[in-house]
């Protein structure tokens, strides 16, 4: 099972960092107000980053690391995956 951590642009600007092993799912459950508190009331939320972790051991402390940085950091990683994208 393929674990990864995700970032999430909530509809007032902040970000949501967390990890799963089914991203379509949690996104759709995010975007229903099921997922977490934190995004229960900032729907839509939109995907801006995404990694893969070897499992959940290494997504947790992947997460925990990605949650200490502060908010410029945080879209650093963003952007230059946004760059790639296009």
């Amino acid at each position: 099972m393929s674990w990864c951590i995700y970032i999430l642009r909530c509809n007032d600007g902040k970000l949501y960092t967390g990890i799963t092993n089914n991203l379509e799912r949690r996104l759709k459950e995010h975007n229903s107000a099921r997922g977490c508190r934190f995004t229960k009331y900032r729907t839509p939320v939109e995907l801006v980053y995404s990694e893969k972790a070897r499992g959940r051991p290494a997504a947790l402390i992947r997460e925990a690391k990605i949650k200490r940085l502060p908010r410029q950091k945080k879209l650093e990683l963003i952007i230059p995956q946004r760059k790639l994208q296009r």
